[in-house]
């Protein structure tokens, strides 16, 4: 594959359902049956969904639901052993991901599911997250970043990002990251399509994956707090052998090593939006 291939193999996980989408089940299921048929279809990964919306999923895709790749979302305290019946009789669920704020809560619900499901776990606000990656580490679970939502206060800003990819990578543990992803590179925008939306500085999924791959590769924090902060397109060079950033470049082994373990997906409530920003930017 060439490089931006490598990179944007199966990276978006369709989040339809969440805000500030918000989309009926009908309406998201349908849009993402129709992803996995278009011509970007290589570019997309599972389909969220809460554990108490995965009847409704049944009922509305119907046989079609053996197309889906599910992730499935739940909290600490949802009856685990109910989605458990479900995966053996052969619904696609191919990853579980969990908000917990207690260590205690990771090991339980890691030995509940077959050791060939990737769980992630993600740090409730306020959360002890050291403690938390130790306890996702012991147990061969992943981690799952929040980098955003529909208030400025739900950004984490590049320093925070940087000191906890730079943790995730101390453990060698795989994480994928959630929210506020929608433009490959760091840029102002309204946090939702209405006109009337708060609008402010968002993190780019092209600067986070170049990030996460200086850090995967032993690099300096220092300069992984660089290209989370960069906001010039410039900086980036999109060649069939490679990506470049500034000093840096990554061949297509390179980026696939870092998408296979470590950066495995981002989730967005737009499917389509990342792509435009993509051919806009001339990079697909």
């Amino acid at each position: 594959m060439s490089a931006i291939d490598s990179l944007l193999a199966g990276l978006i996980d369709y989040a339809g359902l969440y805000p500030p989408a918000g989309l009926a089940m009908r309406v998201a299921a349908r849009n993402y049956l129709n992803y996995r048929q278009g011509r970007h279809a290589p570019v997309l990964g599972r389909f969220i969904v809460d554990l108490s919306r995965l009847v409704e999923l049944r009922q509305i895709a119907g046989h079609s639901i053996r197309e889906m790749r599910l992730t499935v979302v739940a909290p600490t305290t949802a009856d685990w052993n109910s989605l458990l019946p479900l995966i053996e009789d052969g619904l696609p669920v191919e990853t579980v991901e969990v908000k917990v704020d207690k260590s205690v809560d990771i090991g339980r619900i890691r030995e509940g599911f077959p050791a060939r499901l990737p769980i992630y776990f993600e740090a409730a606000p306020g959360a002890n997250y050291s403690d938390l990656l130790d306890a996702i580490s012991s147990a061969g679970a992943r981690a799952k970043l929040r980098l955003g939502g529909i208030v400025a206060e739900a950004f984490p800003s590049p320093q925070v990002v940087a000191s906890l990819i730079a943790a995730i990578a101390e453990r060698h543990i795989p994480f994928k990251a959630t929210a506020g992803l929608h433009h490959p590179i760091r840029s102002y925008h309204r946090f939702a399509c209405e006109p009337a939306s708060l609008s402010g500085m968002m993190h780019g999924f092209v600067n986070l994956f170049c990030a996460a791959s200086l850090l995967f590769f032993d690099g300096e924090l220092r300069d992984a707090l660089c290209v989370l902060e960069d906001e010039d397109p410039t900086a980036w060079r999109f060649t069939n052998e490679g990506i470049g950033w500034r000093d840096f470049r990554w061949n297509s082994e390179q980026i696939q090593s870092v998408r296979r373990n470590f950066l495995t997906s981002f989730g967005s409530c737009s499917f389509e939006e990342p792509l435009r920003d993509l051919e806009t930017l001339g990079w697909l």
